[in-house]
This record gives C-alpha cells, structure tokens and sequence, in this order.
C-alpha cells in the first residue's frame, strides 16, 4: 500500500467478510444478472476464459451454466474460492482455481494464453485507479488474439474518483495498457462493460 491507495473497508480474505459480501452482493446490485448476461453474449465462441477477481463464483456460474467454457478462476482469497466451490457444485470441476494477488507483478506467471479475460467489479481493488493501465497490460500478454473484458463501476453512483474511473478514464486505460480497440459494449445502472482487443 502507498499514501495514495484507498484502504478496503472489508478484508476479503476473511471467510466472515467474504461471506457477508458474497449475501449481499446481488441484493445490493440485482441488476448485475444483467450484466452476466452481457458478458456472455461476449465470450460466444471462446473457449477458455481467465475471470480475475472471480470471487464467491456468481459469474461463472451464470457463464459455465450456458458456455463449454475451460475456466481459471483467480482470487486472493482462499475464503472466496470455497464460497465460489460451493455454489458451483459439480461444475467446480471444470475450474481451475488459482489463488494470487493481481497486486503481484508475477501473478500472471504461467497461467497464459486465453481466448478471453474477464473481471466483473476487480479492477477497483487495485485500490487506486492509477495502477489499471499496468493491470491491463499484463492481462494483454496472456490474451492474444483474444478479448479482454472489464466490467466495474464508472465514477458516478459511486463517487471515490481515486478508485473509480469516468468511461473515458476506463478507455484510456486500456490504450495505455496496449489494447488498440477498446468500446463500451454495455451499460447496467452504475455498471459499464468494455471489450477490448490488441
């Protein structure tokens, strides 16, 4: 952590923590079905996909439910990744569960190529804005030839412009991390979905 990050006011790690955000999430945002949806649509015709900050697995198990998909589901928690086991059931075996921090320059170490990456609501946990691009760019080496997907909160409903980036500020961070063609694919309440391609 640096002066300039955002403390977390929830430690994900904790399996109590993890577990109240896991209850609450889709009560809080019932509109993010609708951006798995969206996400979907997107990966027709991939096969396999990397989700970063997959967290308690409400995403892959809407994306595994419809997709033949062969999935990597990072976090850093190990308490997320048995929430994510258990609301999977038998579909658990087809993810590989990988536990890093995308706060670690080596978390992409051998886990590339994919056809698709995507991250529904991580970015933001980088804990400042400025570290996306970086984030980006290491995601762009492990998906050539493929799609990168990055859905989180535009600045907005939530107002912390250190975390949380205008649509622009989404796009330019993605250039920066040498994706050349970047769009809003989809827009839900607070939620923005960018596609983006090397």
């Amino acid at each position: 952590m640096t002066d300039d990050d955002v403390p977390s006011t929830i430690d994900l790690r904790s399996p109590v923590d993890a577990a109240e955000w896991a209850r609450t999430a889709m009560a809080k945002r019932p509109w993010r079905a609708d951006m798995f949806a969206h996400i979907a649509e997107q990966l027709a015709g991939r096969t396999r996909v990397l989700e970063l900050g997959s967290g308690p697995g409400f995403l892959a198990a809407h994306l595994l439910g419809r997709l033949a998909l062969d999935y990597v589901a990072l976090d850093f928690s190990a308490a997320m990744h048995e929430l994510a086991r258990a609301r999977l059931g038998a579909a658990a075996a087809r993810v590989t569960f990988v536990e890093r921090d995308f706060l670690d320059p080596s978390w992409p170490n051998g886990l590339g190529p994919f056809d698709a990456v995507v991250t529904m609501q991580a970015v933001h946990e980088l804990r400042h804005k400025s570290r996306a691009a970086a984030l980006h760019a290491q995601v762009r080496g492990l998906v050539p030839g493929g799609v990168y997907l990055v859905c989180d909160h535009v600045l907005g409903e939530l107002t912390n412009e250190s975390l949380y980036m205008t649509e622009a500020e989404q796009l330019a961070a993605l250039r920066a991390g040498g994706f050349a063609d970047v769009k809003l694919v989809a827009r839900v309440h607070g939620l923005g979905l960018v596609a983006a391609t090397a």
